[in-house]
């Protein structure tokens, strides 16, 4: 694995801590990526997007969905009260509990969630200040100055 020294860039930059930070997360966490459960990230539009889980086997009270310091936590538990009296002879449907980290961007908010046919489906948009959105500035035209022109007569 590399490791990668981010030191030159904390001493030449001011305010970009947080892509720095977001790097050596990114990197270290390279190494255990986890697969479970599978997720789909679709562009629904220029500032919307939605993030599809396939939680096959949970109900809406076994999944969890909050948004906690810049990041959506995903998490599901299942209560092992239904399968207590049940034998499995092949178990290929997994229903382990597992937690996934989605971090992000500024300005980013989840407008809803819903559970159907096994998937859970969340909704983000992003949503940009005005003060922040590009604003065209009309250029007004300076006023011409009128100079008072002096006639000269012909001397000869």
């Amino acid at each position: 694995m590399r490791t990668y020294d981010f030191a030159p860039l904390y001493r030449s930059t001011v305010g970009f801590d947080q892509i720095a930070n977001l790097m050596d997360r990114i990197l270290t966490s390279d190494v255990g990526q986890q697969s479970y459960p599978p997720y789909n990230i679709e562009k629904l539009g220029e500032d919307a997007y939605r993030i599809s889980i396939a939680v096959a086997g949970f109900s809406e009270e076994d999944l969890g969905v909050e948004v906690k310091e810049k990041a959506l936590v995903v998490s599901a538990r299942k209560t092992d009260d239904e399968d207590s009296d049940r034998t499995f002879l092949h178990r290929g449907i997994a229903t382990r509990a597992f937690e996934r980290r989605f971090h992000l961007a500024d300005y980013v908010r989840v407008t809803g969630a819903s559970h159907a046919d096994g998937m859970l489906h969340i909704d983000l948009e992003r949503e940009i200040p005005e003060a922040l959105k590009p604003r065209r500035i009309e250029i007004a035209k300076q006023p011409s100055v009128e100079t008072d022109v002096v006639e000269a007569k012909a001397v000869n």
